[in-house]
């Protein structure tokens, strides 16, 4: 069983900048694909961005391309997601999720743990 735990959630003005973390409780947290998502609401949840075990593959939503940066740091079994140049648009639960393999996707179904979400409120 994984557990996932995201923070770094919080209010912040247009323009500005948030780091969100995920922590999982696993032994071989290498050995898992980690993505991010968000819900806005009354919305569908969407792909942000996911990253490959090795971090040798991310991938990006349109959206936030060229705006948020996903890595990870598999010492300390940790997925972030670097967030600049917010905009209200981007306003949502985001969600971290894991799921055991080297292949990232980009749709929620694949993966099987979650967190239980962080609030971004980006204000204009």
């Amino acid at each position: 069983q994984v557990q996932l735990v995201e923070s770094g959630g919080g209010l912040v003005q247009a323009g500005g900048s948030l780091r969100l973390s995920c922590a999982a409780s696993v032994r071989t947290f290498s050995s898992y694909a980690m993505g991010w998502f968000r819900q806005a609401p009354g919305k569908e949840r969407e792909f942000v961005a996911a990253i490959s075990g090795t971090s040798a593959v991310t991938g990006y939503a349109d959206s936030v391309k060229g705006r948020f940066i996903i890595s990870r740091d598999n010492a300390k079994n940790t997925a972030y997601l670097q967030m600049n140049s917010l905009k209200p648009e981007d306003t949502a639960v985001y969600y971290c999720a894991a799921r055991s393999g080297v292949v990232i996707y980009r749709t929620p179904a694949p993966y099987n743990y979650w967190g239980q979400g962080t609030q971004v409120t980006v204000s204009s």
